[in-house]
C-alpha cells in the first residue's frame, strides 16, 4: 500500500467561524493552529497547505487563566542597542489592537518557515463581533462545547 500524499488539486479548504468570547487563549490557539495546518483531516500532508480558513471574532474578550493577564509579558526588540521593549497582556488587550495576543499565540504554535507563513495568512482575527467574510458562508465551530476547560472560569 502506498502512502497518500495530497496534491494541490486534492485539497479542499473550508471556512470556519470561531467566537472567542470567554475562551482561554492557549487552548483556543492550539485548536486554531491544528485547523490551519490541516492536521484534523485524514488527508493531512506535512509539506502542503491543506488546512482550513479560520475566522475569529470577539478576540478582545479572550481570557487567561490564573494571573497571566497581569503578569504575562510580551517582549520585542527595536533593533537598536538597548532597545528591548515589553508590554503585559493586560495592556495589549485593553489597547488599540487586542487581536494581536491571539495572533501571536497561534503564530508561535506553528512551525517556522515559508509554509507556516502561508498558512498564517488563512487566519482572520477581528476584535469585535463583525467580519467581512459572510460571502464565504463559514460554518460555526463551538470551541466551548468541546471541553469545559476551554471556557475561562467565571470570577
Amino acid at each position: 500500500m502506498k502512502t497518500f500524499s495530497a496534491k494541490p488539486s486534492d485539497i479542499e479548504k473550508k471556512w470556519v467561524l470561531i467566537d472567542a468570547k470567554g475562551l482561554v487563549v492557549g487552548r483556543l490557539a492550539a485548536l486554531i493552529a491544528t485547523r490551519l495546518r490541516g492536521k484534523h483531516k485524514p488527508s493531512f500532508t506535512p509539506h502542503m497547505d491543506c488546512g482550513d480558513n479560520v475566522i475569529v471574532i470577539n478576540a478582545e474578550q479572550v481570557k487567561f487563566t490564573g494571573n497571566k493577564r497581569m503578569n504575562k509579558v510580551y517582549y520585542w526588540h527595536t533593533g537598536y542597542p538597548g532597545g528591548i521593549k515589553e508590554r503585559t497582556a493586560d495592556k495589549i488587550l485593553d489597547g488599540k489592537y487586542p487581536e494581536r495576543v491571539l495572533e501571536k499565540a497561534v503564530q508561535r504554535m506553528l512551525p517556522g518557515g515559508p509554509l507556516s507563513r502561508q498558512q498564517l495568512k488563512n487566519l482572520k482575527i477581528y476584535a469585535g463581533p463583525g467580519h467581512p467574510h459572510e460571502a464565504q458562508q463559514p460554518e460555526t465551530l463551538d470551541i466551548g462545547a468541546l471541553n469545559a476547560k476551554n471556557l475561562g472560569r467565571v470570577n
